[in-house]
């Protein structure tokens, strides 16, 4: 069992930067992912970024990669994403889940339908 709650969504301008938290319990993350997925208003979830718990190899949307960065805070068994250089487009309902993805390789880290446990969301918005 895992749970996730989100933290950090805020309104902003175009340009500011943002942090969000992913506070996490779970009674093992031997081979879990934590992602962050993004949501706006009609659309799909997007896969925003990811991080694998016990190597810390982070992946990226490419559409995010150079603005975003993800990291874990062990001591704090939290998942952050750094946001900066924010747009418009960014807005939306930023989630986290958890995933088992005991192969890297697979990609598994970047399908949404891999993800078991989610949190229920934080809003971000991006006002130009």
């Amino acid at each position: 069992q895992v749970q996730l709650i989100e933290s950090g969504g805020d309104s902003v301008q175009t340009g500011d930067s943002l942090t969000l938290s992913c506070a996490v319990t779970a009674r093992s993350f031997s081979s879990y992912v934590i992602g962050w997925f993004r949501q706006a208003p009609g659309k799909e979830r997007d896969f925003v970024a990811a991080i694998s718990w016990t190597g810390g190899s982070a992946f990226y949307a490419d559409s995010m990669e150079g603005r975003f960065t993800i990291s874990r805070d062990g001591a704090k068994s939290a998942v952050n994403l750094q946001m900066n250089n924010l747009r418009p487009e960014d807005t939306g309902t930023y989630y986290c889940a958890a995933a088992w993805v005991p192969n890297l390789g697979t990609g598994a880290q970047y399908n949404s339908n891999k993800y078991t446990y989610w949190g229920q969301g934080t809003q971000v918005t991006v006002s130009s």
